[in-house]
């Protein structure tokens, strides 16, 4: 960061509605309306804030649909500013505690809509997951997959409730999520939130074209979502492609099966996976497979493949 741009940040943020903007950001992702609800100002001035401190670098900016979430930037001299702004913003000042505890209303809000739509729809999970491996027995076998090992990035592709996101929390310092449904995201941002994991973020993207840029995870998992894929080989060379030299790939679904009700009722496209055609696709996006483990359920039958690119 030269001088010129740490003066042009430092003046980005020396404005009292921009510190309130940070300390609120500091939470947690916040669109425009939900910044304007909590602080009573209009939107077109929280727009004009807002512009002022992305173009300085003290904020990135996620355009999802017809919104646009903000979010503390993650790299850079800005986020190194930013993170000195906060160690020594006055929590205790009234303004900011009152803009803190609107904040909990407005995510008490999102978090209540988010679960009437899984309350909505959790049957169709509820109907699949009774026929599978336990997800505990999955999500212990996922974790001692990266036993002993901390990830600077992890992806999650189509990361529906964000729950990959909750179990491989511990193990990377930033992670995002990306799924196409707006309606997911909202729960994923629920849970997330509840939980106060504030490295972990989510994205809206179609996963055959993530919103990422290549080679920018060292950690990457696809959990039980290549099954609705048009085109499975191409999610994982999506996968392949964002993954860092060295990078591991966590890849979770089902083994072959004869269940037609999963691709009547619930929109599968494809009833399981077996090694060869995963390995075969994994090879051809540059990866090389590692051992599989097959975990069987009442009648489903679960697999976790590993891969990994090759180091420089």
């Amino acid at each position: 960061m030269s001088l010129d741009d740490l003066l042009a940040a430092m003046k980005a943020a020396a404005e009292s509605t921009r510190l309130r903007l940070l300390a609120l950001l500091a939470k947690g992702e916040l669109t425009v309306s939900e910044l304007t609800q909590i602080m009573g100002q209009s939107q077109p001035r929280i727009s004009r804030h807002l512009k002022l401190m992305c173009e300085a670098g003290l904020l990135d900016r996620y355009p999802e649909g017809a919104w646009v979430f903000y979010r503390l930037a993650a790299q850079g001299g800005g986020a190194d500013l930013v993170r000195h702004l906060l160690a020594v913003l006055p929590d205790q000042d009234e303004t900011i505690r009152l803009d803190q505890q609107r904040l909990e209303t407005v995510r008490a809000a999102r978090e209540t809509q988010a679960q009437e739509y899984f309350a909505a729809n959790a049957a169709r999970w509820d109907e699949i997951r009774s026929l599978q491996a336990d997800d505990r027995l999955v999500e212990a076998e996922l974790l001692r997959a990266v036993q002993g090992r901390t990830f600077e990035a992890m992806v999650d592709m189509g990361t529906g409730t964000g729950r990959m996101l909750e179990v491989m929390a511990p193990h990377t310092r930033q992670a995002i999520g990306v799924d196409l449904s707006r309606d997911m995201l909202a729960v994923a941002r629920a849970n997330l939130q509840r939980l106060g994991l504030t490295h972990c973020m989510v994205r809206q993207g179609d996963m055959t074209q993530l919103p990422l840029p290549a080679a920018s995870a060292d950690l990457v998992t696809v959990h039980q979502v290549l099954h609705y894929a048009a085109d499975p080989a191409r999610v994982i060379a999506e996968a392949a492609r964002v993954l860092k030299p060295g990078g591991l790939l966590l890849l979770v679904d089902f083994a072959p099966h004869t269940l037609e009700s999963l691709r009547d009722q619930h929109a599968h496209r494809r009833l399981g996976f077996d090694d060869g055609e995963i390995h075969a696709w994994l090879r051809q996006a540059g990866l090389t497979p590692l051992e599989s483990l097959p975990i069987p359920g009442q009648t489903l039958t679960v697999i976790l493949w590993r891969a990994q690119r090759a180091g420089e």
